[in-house]
């Protein structure tokens, strides 16, 4: 690495240790808004569902809003998952009859600390393989190959050009969601 990346890594480090972050919405009292608006569009819904949703500005400046909603029977039924009204900027649903098998290789990916970091990293800025290369502790450049093919073919990322890759939009706010899920 050099002197100027260094730098830059420790400004960044630094400035998440140390730097101003405005404490996450407790949900107490009335500030269940968004649960609130679910139950009145479920209304109809014996069982219930689900929603997340976000919206995210990136270090890169890139800003993203998604929402995905599914239906508790659709979710549970024996063949199969569903999506039941989504919005937003890349929006995806799955499709009705699939089977939690099939989301089993997009958790797999997740499932290496090295695969998130380079995640997080490229959502970050870092976008080329030889900047994801000459990061500490990620390995030897054949095997972030490995991890960057896991993740590309897991959907996680895709190739912009030649050696470069990003976070697709639609798979940004779901991988922060599974993140901040995954916290005890």
């Amino acid at each position: 690495m050099e002197l100027e990346e260094r730098v830059s890594e420790l400004e960044r480090r630094l400035e998440a240790l140390v730097g101003v972050h405005p404490e996450a919405p407790s949900p107490t009292g009335g500030d269940f808004w968004a649960l609130e608006g679910l139950k009145q569009q479920l209304a109809g819904a014996a069982d219930g569902g689900v929603l997340y949703t976000g919206a995210v500005r990136l270090p890169t400046g890139e800003r993203y809003e998604w929402q995905y909603g599914a239906l508790t029977e659709q979710l549970l039924d024996a063949g199969g998952a569903g999506g039941a009204g989504s919005a937003g900027e890349g929006s995806e649903q799955v499709p009705a009859g699939a089977d939690w098998a099939d989301v089993a290789e997009s958790f797999a990916a997740l499932g290496h600390p090295v695969r998130l970091r380079l995640l997080r990293e490229i959502l970050g800025g870092r976008r080329t393989a030889a900047e994801l290369a000459a990061l500490d502790e990620t390995g030897t450049t054949g095997q972030i190959y490995h991890h960057l093919r896991q993740l590309t073919g897991a959907g996680w990322l895709h190739t912009k050009g030649r050696g470069r890759y990003e976070v697709p939009g639609a798979r940004v706010v779901p991988l922060l969601v599974a993140l901040t899920a995954a916290k005890p």
